[in-house]
């Protein structure tokens, strides 16, 4: 039992993987990270196998896998019979995503420049920004 004391508490975990605490309880919640066990207390204590994996799901969460690919990835790693194939399935699903994302953000951008370029501070009638927000999608651009 000594060991298990000597493990890591939520606020250090939160510090060590920059995982806000009540992200660490939600992803405990929803299963991405295994509850860990719990002193006479009630107090939360990790390992160093929960600093891992929660720096595995935040740093997926930053390249922007959404919750379910983060789930996806961790069952492959999990299961142990999956391959690097596998694994760059899903990444390259994702990069699709990606990039979908980047064109549709650069026709945003490009909407949103022909706009605000046409304004001329006027009246907001005859304002071109309003009028693109008022045309359909098609029509503004995008």
């Amino acid at each position: 039992m000594g060991s298990k004391q000597r493990g890591i508490s939520i606020g250090d975990l939160s510090m060590q993987t920059k995982v806000n605490i009540e992200t660490i309880r939600y992803y405990e919640k929803i299963g991405l990270l295994a509850a860990p066990w719990r002193t006479e207390g009630n107090h939360r204590v990790y390992h160093p196998g929960h600093l891992a994996r929660l720096t595995f799901v935040r740093r997926s969460r930053e390249l922007g896998f959404s919750i379910d690919e983060v789930r996806s990835l961790l069952r492959l790693v999990d299961g142990g019979h999956s391959s690097c194939s596998d694994v760059q399935a899903v990444t390259l699903e994702h990069l699709d995503d990606v990039r979908k994302k980047i064109a549709d953000l650069q026709r945003l951008e490009q909407t949103l420049t022909e706009a605000a370029s046409r304004c001329q501070g006027g009246s907001i009638p005859d304002c071109p920004i309003i009028e693109a927000l008022y045309a359909p999608a098609h029509a503004a651009g995008a």
